[in-house]
């Protein structure tokens, strides 16, 4: 078996090498089917309708199968992606399939979330000649194809160890971990807050982004593998971390990521209709009987609706806006300029193709509202870019007399995430950081500062991506994997 390690990928042609990838140089892109924008806000299926098999094995011989392999590198899974994209040429698809699943836990859902143009195609030598091996469309087709037709393989069982894990949090981190303990033969049990489990990938990335079948799918392939789920539990003041150890788990994983949405600390946030993003992504995509009672019906969908924040979750924001009401304005509200965006350049396309607005350098700076309490306006200001911050962003600066009023009728708080503290406060000795998140002393090992406690994802990282979430819990279950065996079994004493 040949391994996919950048100081180690010879080139899968021999001596052809040369000729053929100045021939590949030369292939076309493959179209990128997708909805048309008029059609796509009147539904909420996926804007990007998947390669045909013809034109996956075109794109994918584009590859040039470099040997220092850049794409490897700058995956945070380091996914063998010269060989995966061999396979799809030679129209392999099942294989390169399997291939992704061997160093990914979900190559499907990275391949149409992950920010492809900052890692592995941001890597490709092809970059701006004219473009990069569109590898993150490719990985997903390729797992599609195997799940539709195959099913998700599921590992050969082993041995049962006799230990148990307790796993907090049903989402990226969580499951990528239940999924690694599981195979290794330790008994899972994942704990989450909401009715179902799945977290972000069910709850928090809308419709036309990740169909929800895609999940469901890695869902059912861990109830396969015998990983229980537990929902509707959230673990804190009331039951805490200390409370399972004490039930019999052998050790717990930590992983509810980043979910406490920033407020704006502005006055009349508080009037109707003004929502945080993920209560707003939730009641707009998730079917009502998923949801907790008090998050059932739809949010607000008026004549007017701004969303403020730049980021991915404001794009998911103002994208599900405009399908909830195809007639509404949506304004997307940034105090800097679409430059200084740290979200996917690839949402803002679609998003404007779409019909959203973007107002750049503003600021709301008071919520107004009518006799029924309901938001109906915000008073905003004009900025300016000043001095670098200590991120090395140019810090916006208000200009004087430049205010203005924007009428609204439902307005998005999309300001980012931070770790609620909720867990962490309630579990002795359990060491956070001076930023609130869960201290490990690496994330090669995911280790906290109690020996029973691993952690890993957002709640140690602060809000990041899918794939660095999965990449650190895949290297926090090797470690507990590893750490288990020095210590006698426990016996779960209570279920």
């Amino acid at each position: 078996m040949r391994t996919c390690m950048a100081e180690d990928t010879e080139d899968l042609n021999g001596a052809a090498a040369p000729a053929r990838r100045r021939e590949r140089f030369r292939i076309e892109p493959s179209p990128l089917p997708k909805q048309k924008p008029d059609a796509r806000v009147y539904n909420w299926n996926e804007v990007f309708l998947g390669f045909t098999p013809e034109g996956a094995v075109q794109e994918a011989s584009r590859c040039l199968e470099c040997e220092h392999a850049p794409c490897v590198r700058a995956c945070p899974l380091h996914n063998c992606i010269p060989e995966a994209m061999f396979l799809i040429a030679q129209g392999r698809f099942s294989e390169a399939a399997l291939k992704f699943l061997e160093t990914s836990n979900m190559p499907d859902i990275c391949g149409r979330i992950c920010p492809q143009e900052k890692l592995c195609e941001g890597a490709c030598v092809l970059c701006g000649a004219p473009e990069p091996v569109r590898i993150g469309k490719l990985e997903a087709f390729s797992v599609d194809y195997l799940r539709d037709r195959y099913g998700y393989p599921v590992p050969v069982s082993v041995l049962p160890t006799g230990y148990q894990l307790a796993v907090v949090g049903a989402g990226p981190a969580g499951l990528a971990v239940a999924e690694e303990l599981a195979k290794r033969g330790h008994g899972v049990t994942v704990f989450d807050a909401w009715p179902r489990p799945g977290g972000l990938l069910l709850y928090g990335i809308p419709n036309f982004k990740l169909k929800k079948e895609v999940p469901l799918a890695l869902l059912e392939r861990l109830e396969r593998l015998r990983v229980r789920f537990q929902c509707g539990v959230r673990l804190g003041r009331e039951h805490g971390v200390e409370e399972l150890l004490g039930r019999g788990y052998d050790a717990v994983f930590l992983g509810h990521g980043a979910t406490a949405g920033n407020p704006m600390k502005t006055p009349g946030e508080d009037l109707e209709n003004v929502y945080q993003a993920t209560e707003y992504l939730v009641r707009g995509n998730v079917p009502p009987d998923w949801l907790p009672e008090e998050l059932r019906g739809l949010p607000h969908a008026g004549r007017r609706t701004a969303v403020i924040g730049g980021g991915d979750t404001a794009m998911d924001c103002v994208r599900t806006a405009r399908r909830l009401n195809p007639q509404t304005e949506v304004y997307c509200v940034y105090r800097r300029t679409e430059a200084e965006m740290p979200g996917r350049g690839e949402e803002r396309v679609h998003a404007r193709e779409e019909g959203v607005r973007f107002e750049w350098l503003t600021l709301p700076k008071r919520f107004l509202g009518n006799e029924r309490g309901e938001v109906c306006a915000m008073e905003c200001i004009r900025m300016r870019l000043g001095e670098p911050d200590a991120k090395g962003r140019r810090r916006p600066v208000e200009i004087p007399g430049s205010e203005f009023t924007l009428e609204v009728d439902t307005v998005v708080l999309a300001l980012g995430y931070n770790v609620d503290p909720e867990i962490a406060e309630t579990t002795p000795d359990l060491q956070q950081t001076k930023w609130g998140s869960i201290w490990v002393e690496s994330e090669e090992t995911g280790k906290t500062s109690r020996q029973e406690i691993w952690a890993a994802g957002d709640n140690v990282r602060g809000a990041d991506l899918v794939v660095t979430a999965v990449a650190a819990a895949r290297k926090a279950a090797r470690d507990i994997d590893r750490t288990l065996p020095t210590r006698p079994p426990k016996r779960i004493l209570s279920p």
